[in-house]
């Protein structure tokens, strides 16, 4: 059956991390826009089961197929589907070799790639290297991206367009979140106390997050009043030499290892807190700094990489230098000291990050 767009994905329902928040967003700009164009769009999810997708908000579940993690008959499916497709938009790198595949049958089909951050930039096989010859288009979630793409894989420029992450449009509203009473006692909050809070991926692979910095930022303040909940999951390894830090730190007292939070509990959490904070190195983008501003959370982030997007360099929220203790201590004495001054812009924030303009831009770069 001919498509006009055919959207490939590892995850859109079955997992709840950046990249699949950015999936389910694109998926209903994609329908919304298939609709007022009147094109054929399908959506397939490698590891989705039945199910997964029902009741969702963001499309209907007719032109969305699941593949239960059988991988063999996603990439046989996808393949043929793929170059009955005018355009095969991918999620994700590690499908480039369907891409390929569709590439060397149907050489007319167009090729686009979601750029996220360090999968594409890292270190990627010569197989992927090689591979990345059929994509006619990359979609970068930052100009950092962007540019880390340039420098890895020498694309040229005019191939690579910007394509900010946006706010969920199914977000509650802020004045709709009631912090929940066994939230404070939960993690020992009292009403004098100051809460830094972050939220990310804890992996003994990445240590780019900037969380150990603030632990050391936090040990040289020596204020029993700030407290500081790390929230996400995290490996045996990671949670282990984490949990040496803060003990060598000295401030087990005032560190809380939350663990994974489920999306039914993110804004209350983000409304417990006085500051988001995550002066990170090599961020794509950073959608929890967006979700943060919108609940009114200052933000403080690292100043090079695509956080740099997220935080409008700056205007948007309060900007460090990573793996500068120095910097990073006065920035939280300054933000939770002098809360109003650092509010995040709220018509700044919709301006820059809204659903309506991340739809109205990826139309136009569809168009």
């Amino acid at each position: 059956m001919n498509n006009n767009i055919f959207f490939l994905t590892l995850n859109i329902f079955s997992a709840t991390g950046g990249i699949e928040k950015v999936c389910r967003i694109a998926g209903k700009a994609l329908y919304e826009d298939s609709v007022a164009r009147q094109q054929r769009l399908m959506i397939w999810s490698m590891h989705d089961k039945e199910g997964d997708a029902t009741h969702n908000r963001y499309f209907p579940t007719e032109l969305y197929k699941c593949f239960a993690a059988r991988k063999a008959g996603f990439v046989k499916d996808a393949i043929l589907q793929g170059t009955q497709s005018k355009v095969v938009l991918l999620s994700h790198i590690n499908l480039l070799m369907i891409a390929w595949a569709i590439k060397k049958i149907s050489p007319s089909t167009k090729i686009i790639l979601m750029c996220h951050g360090i999968e594409i930039w890292g270190q990627v096989s010569k197989a992927k290297a090689m591979m990345l010859s059929a994509v006619n288009e990359f979609w970068a979630v930052s100009h950092y991206t962007q540019k880390r793409i340039m420098e890895s894989h020498a694309v040229a420029a005019n191939k690579i367009k910007v394509l900010n992450n946006c706010l969920d449009p199914y977000l509650p509203l802020p004045k709709n979140i009631v912090l929940p009473k066994n939230l404070n006692e939960r993690y020992g909050i009292k009403e004098h106390h100051k809460v830094l809070f972050t939220l990310t991926r804890l992996s003994s692979k990445e240590k780019y997050k900037g969380y150990e910095d603030v632990i050391k930022a936090l040990a040289e303040l020596n204020n029993s009043n700030i407290k500081y909940i790390i929230a996400g999951k995290g490996d045996a390894t990671e949670l282990k030499n984490l949990q040496q830090s803060i003990t060598t730190a000295g401030i087990a007292d005032r560190v809380i290892l939350a663990g994974f939070i489920p999306d039914e509990e993110l804004a209350a959490h983000f409304n417990l807190s006085n500051c988001y904070i995550m002066p990170s190195s090599k961020e794509g983008f950073g959608i929890v700094f967006i979700e943060a501003m919108y609940y009114r959370v200052p933000v403080i982030g690292g100043n090079a990489d695509g956080s740099m997007d997220a935080l409008q360099n700056g205007t948007l929220g309060t900007v460090v230098t990573p793996g500068n203790i120095e910097e990073i201590k006065a920035a939280i004495q300054n933000v939770l000291y002098n809360g109003a001054g650092h509010q995040p812009n709220e018509k700044l924030l919709n301006q820059k990050f809204s659903y309506g303009v991340y739809k109205e831009k990826l139309e136009g770069l569809l168009k």
